[in-house]
């Protein structure tokens, strides 16, 4: 029992790096929305200058372990982003 605590704290404190909720959390205008947690790990990855200035948010300190885990993220929050990239509003605020 206790092995599994440890692996929720665990997915809970990596969670706070995940670039797609980072990404989400910054709302920058203009920013890619559509897989943004994927693409800002893919980016920084591979050597882009700005990352704050294009996504809003400094990407996590561990693009590639993080990468998996975006991607299933914003693949489970697509159709939001779509939703979001097409104007629809859906009524919905953050938890703050």
């Amino acid at each position: 029992m206790t092995k599994r605590i440890a692996l929720t704290v665990l997915a809970l404190a990596l969670m706070q790096g995940c670039a797609s909720v980072g990404t989400l959390n910054a709302a920058k205008p203009g920013a890619p929305i559509i897989y943004s947690g994927t693409r800002l790990d893919w980016y920084s990855l591979n050597g882009g200058c700005c990352p704050t200035d294009r996504f809003g948010v400094e990407p996590p300190v561990y693009p590639a372990l993080d990468l998996p885990a975006s991607a299933l993220m914003d693949t489970l929050l697509l159709p939001f982003a779509v939703a979001a990239e097409m104007g629809v509003v859906l009524g919905v605020s953050g938890g703050y």
